[in-house]
Parts: structure tokens; sequence; C-alpha cells
């Protein structure tokens, strides 16, 4: 079992040693929805690349901040920017994030994400996760969290929080977003899936794909935290469009759906 505690000693160190207050919320915000950010009250930002070991994102919508902020007076940790196994980085390294919003107190934590959509989803919509699909990635997780208790087996697959579930479905109903629900299908990249892997996903009851989140769900299950995930759709699945995939048109995507996102994420703060 790898020990984040000692591996990541000086970083959490440095941290606590710095912020300004302790937060209640975890927010990691996806490809090209990090203008959320911008919405809160800022505190305190630290920038990753000057903190001890922190491994630096190097995709573009990833600005690579950590945020203390105010929101509907509640006390909030933000991820300008997250790490994907894609970039070469390891489940560890990837984790990070969670490892340490858990480390500075938080309890309950939202994820988000850019995906390709399946099925009954189109670019701009917003999916709320109801379950994931971790073959790819389980066995490495494993090695990470380790079996030593009864009771981490049992938070394993502790995912979604039907507590945050519920708020997120009552927070879409209350500022009238339109939300749909699905499975999110995880996705090891660096490369967008084949035609064929994407007809695969589809015949197993997967609604959007992407490359990140579902190491970050789990493992922050297993610590006890209460999650809660949401997609924004920001092009077709390989193979549904004629068009070829690109990075450029999900940050395009992300920027139209900015307005109804932003809406709805601080409905949910202000909800927790």
């Amino acid at each position: 079992m790898i020990d984040l505690n000692l591996q990541y000693k000086n970083l959490i160190e440095t941290l606590k040693s710095q912020i300004p207050f302790q937060p209640e919320i975890g927010l990691i915000l996806g490809s090209g929805l990090g203008e959320f950010a911008e919405e809160t009250k800022i505190v305190k930002t630290f920038a990753t690349d000057e903190l001890p070991n922190y491994p630096q994102s190097t995709v573009q919508g990833h600005k690579g901040f950590i945020h203390f902020a105010e929101l509907h007076s509640k006390k909030l940790l933000i991820y300008q920017g997250r790490i994907h196994p894609y970039e070469g980085y390891s489940i560890q390294e990837c984790v990070l994030p969670v490892f340490i919003a858990h480390q500075l107190g938080v309890k309950k934590i939202i994820l988000t994400n850019a995906a390709g959509g399946l099925n009954h989803l189109q670019p701009a919509d917003l999916m709320l996760i109801t379950s994931m699909n971790t073959f790819n990635i389980k066995n490495e997780l494993a090695k990470l969290i380790g079996f030593a208790t009864t009771e981490m087996r049992k938070r394993f697959f502790d995912f979604p929080s039907t507590n945050i579930n519920s708020l997120i479905q009552k927070a879409a109903l209350a500022e009238m977003v339109p939300l749909k629900e699905g499975i999110y299908w995880y996705s090891t990249g660096p490369s967008y899936e084949t035609k064929a892997e994407i007809r695969m996903t589809q015949k197993l009851g997967g609604d959007a794909v992407g490359m990140s989140t579902v190491h970050e769900a789990i493992y922050a299950s297993t610590l006890g935290m209460e999650v809660g995930a949401i997609s924004c759709i920001t092009n077709y699945a390989a193979g549904i469009s004629p068009n070829k995939l690109n990075h450029n048109e999900v940050m395009e995507t992300a920027e139209l759906v900015k307005e109804k996102f932003e809406k709805l994420v601080k409905k949910i703060i202000e909800l927790l």
C-alpha cells in the first residue's frame, strides 16, 4: 500500500501553515469549467507549481491553481485544473487533490468534468453521474487504497453519495437548469476512443465517456467523504458525429454551457 502521508508530508505541512481557514466543501473543476472560481470570493490562491511535489497539469483549460474561497457563507477549496493519468502521472499523483482536501478537513466534494456524449446526451448537456465504470483503473486503485479493514472494503464502491445527488437534483430544479443522468465510462487516454470502443461502451450501458474523475471519486469515498459528480457534455463521442474530435471543441462547448453550469454549482454549494 502506498503511503501518501509520507510522500506528501512537506506539501501538506506547507499548506496547513498558510491556509486562511479550514474548508468545508471541495470542488474540482474540469476542462473549460475553471472560470467558475472567479464567481466566488477568493481569499487565498496557491499556484500548484510553487507547491512541493505537486504534479503540473499540461492540459489546456487546467490552470493549476488551488483557491480558498467563500460562497453562500461556505468555506470552499477549489481546484482550478486537475491532473490526469494520460499525462503520464501515477494514480497516487492523480488523487492528490482529493488527498489534500481530506487532510485539510473537507467532508464533501463535487467533481466536474468534460465528457463525450452517447445515447440520449448531446453537446452542452449537463449530466449527473449516477454510476461509473472502473474496469480500467480498479487494480491501480486497489494498490493505492489497500484493503486493510472491513470498513474500507465497504466504502470502496460507495459512490455517489445519495445525499449529495439528491441535493444536486434539488438545485437543478430550483434553478430550472436541465440536468440529465447517466453512467460515466472511464477511459485511460491519452487518445480519444475508437468507434469500436464507443459501440462497446454503448452496449455495456455507458452514457458519457471521459478520462478523469473515477479515481478521484472512489478514493474520496474510501476516505469517508461524500461525493457527487457532474459531466459537461462537450462533444459527441467518436463515431457518432462525422467530425473528428479535438480539444478545442471541448473548450468551445464548455464556454457555451458556462452560464447554466455556474448557476447550478452555486445553488449546489448553497444547499450543501
